[in-house]
């Protein structure tokens, strides 16, 4: 049963106001509704907040990671280094081409990919034979080729440690992509999330920094990366190209105008946005400190500026988490794991024989991770409400 006198919480909220409204009853009432204005000023957005040379609208983030995918030229057997600790999108990406998904198990503090698993994955690989064997699936590797990439992922906000990820890159040619989805306006010393590999990606969401209702944004500084990425987007159609010609295979992963609207009034008031999601992640820390039978989010050093996407606590082992979840559900207060890890899908079984076991330090994270209702319009009596409910159950 619900709580009579409890506060209303949802699990996620998108903080719009009436400039947001506007500005897509703006574009509805021209008959621009795609390929217009507001994506290119979307785009500057996007070109002014980062520093990056090229910003390319997409219709999400998965559609910005495939087109990261092919910029990278990785194709039928190649292999890239990736984590099982992330939303399946960082991994599908690659299987759309038929590549092989090289899993490295992450820090147990982060949840991002443990560099010096990742250097040793890549030296096995570069060795080949049996060394490079024990980083493979069980099946669906027979025919693999050669290491093409890394795929690192900025898990909950927190950017991945790119000091020790970039030099593996470089030694082993491997072209770098940033999945920054979860993590716009992060800083890595005083760097920026999404600017810290070749190509970065940023998605909206409704439960993102910023919404855009479904939509994402590449960054990166290659010039010729982001033409073939431009074009494919649009259906292969190159420079130069006219209506019905299409230079490459390609895609319909456009954003349209409506939703770019709404992205560049968002953008307008991204360090507003970013600062109340802050608030919410004190209070929680301020009001779950020292609480036992649970951790809080650990921030590295490295991290100059988190950018809170979620509020991930982990359970103490021996906790039961989903009997925990159902009791805080009765107080009316929505909880759900994070993450659930990839390779044990029930598709990623069939296909590469993986096992419980594999990834032990992942496969904890995903046993134990609690997200709490979070969002930028949480009160602090809605938190301490939620805070309140697990001290008692707890």
């Amino acid at each position: 049963m619900t709580h009579n006198n409890s506060p209303k919480i949802t699990m996620s909220a998108p903080d719009l106001t009436d400039a947001e409204r506007q500005a897509v009853w703006e574009v509805i009432n021209t008959p621009m509704l795609s390929i217009g204005p507001r994506i290119q000023a979307f785009e500057e957005s996007f070109r002014r907040y980062t520093g990056c040379q090229h910003a390319i609208g997409v219709n999400s983030g998965t559609s910005g990671l495939h087109l990261c995918v092919r910029a990278a030229g990785v194709g039928m057997g190649d292999r890239v280094i990736t984590s099982p600790f992330s939303f399946v999108s960082s991994t599908n990406v690659l299987l759309f081409e038929n590549a092989v998904p090289v899993f490295v198990d992450v820090d147990e503090r982060t949840g991002n990919l443990d560099p010096v698993l990742t250097a040793q994955a890549a030296a096995d690989l570069a060795e080949g034979g049996a060394a490079a064997q024990r980083w493979l699936p069980r099946r669906g590797a027979e025919q693999s080729g050669a290491l093409k990439a890394l795929l690192a992922v900025d898990v909950f906000g927190q950017p991945a440690d790119y000091d020790l990820l970039s030099p593996i890159a470089r030694q082993h040619n491997l072209k770098l992509i940033e999945d920054s989805c979860e993590a716009l306006g992060a800083q890595y010393k005083n760097r920026m999330a999404g600017m810290l590999g070749d190509y970065g990606v940023f998605a909206f969401y409704p439960n993102k920094q910023i919404t855009t209702g479904e939509g994402g944004m590449i960054v990166t500084n290659d010039s010729a990366a982001a033409e073939l990425m431009t074009a494919l987007r649009n259906q292969g159609r190159a420079p130069g190209d006219t209506w019905l010609s299409h230079t490459y295979l390609g895609y319909n992963y456009r954003m349209d105008e409506m939703s770019a609207a709404l992205g560049t009034a968002q953008m307008a008031r991204i360090e507003e946005l970013l600062v109340s999601r802050q608030r919410v992640a004190d209070l929680y820390n301020q009001h779950l400190a020292g609480l036992p039978g649970i951790e809080i989010p650990y921030l590295a050093p490295e991290t100059t500026r988190v950018s809170w996407f979620v509020y991930v606590i982990r359970v103490a082992r021996g906790v039961d988490r989903e009997a925990l979840a159902a009791r805080l559900a009765q107080r009316g207060i929505p909880v759900r794991p994070y993450f659930l890890p990839i390779h044990l899908q029930p598709y990623m079984v069939e296909r590469f024989g993986y096992r419980e076991g594999d990834f032990p330090i992942t496969e904890d994270l995903g046993r134990r991770g609690l997200a709490l209702p979070f969002s930028g319009k949480m009160d602090e009596e809605q938190v301490a409400y939620v805070c309140q409910g697990l001290r008692e159950l707890l």
